[in-house]
């Protein structure tokens, strides 16, 4: 079992930053590939960023967002600097345990966390 756990989201005005982080425990994660989704009321939940021994990023966050891990502390981040309204969406954290490519469809990752809200104002 892994339990993820959410935090950082929030209000914050258009060009804007925020940092989202993803507390990890349970079964070893060192090795899990992790990613970060987002979705909309009334939409499909999208992709948005993936870390493994590689980053891979959504072309619509491409230069604005990085993610990245601190093992030590079972930690994933999502760093989301020159927010945009658009960017609004709940983010959630996952966690794909079967592998060590990134792999972009939420149904191929096993645990996720509750989410964070974030808005971003124009």
């Amino acid at each position: 079992q892994v339990q993820l756990v959410e935090s950082g989201g929030g209000l914050v005005e258009a060009g804007g930053s925020l940092r989202l982080s993803c507390v990890v425990s349970g079964r070893s994660s060192s090795n899990h590939v992790m990613g970060w989704f987002r979705q909309d009321p009334g939409k499909e939940r999208e992709f948005v960023a993936a870390i493994s021994w590689y980053t891979f990023y959504a072309d619509s966050v491409k230069g604005r967002f990085t993610i990245s891990r601190d093992n030590a502390k079972n930690t994933v981040y999502l760093q989301m600097n020159s927010l945009k309204p658009e960017d609004t969406a709940v983010y959630y954290c996952a966690a794909d345990t079967t592998g060590r490519n990134i792999r972009r469809h939420s149904y191929e990752y096993d645990y996720w966390g509750q989410g964070t809200q974030v808005t971003v104002s124009s």
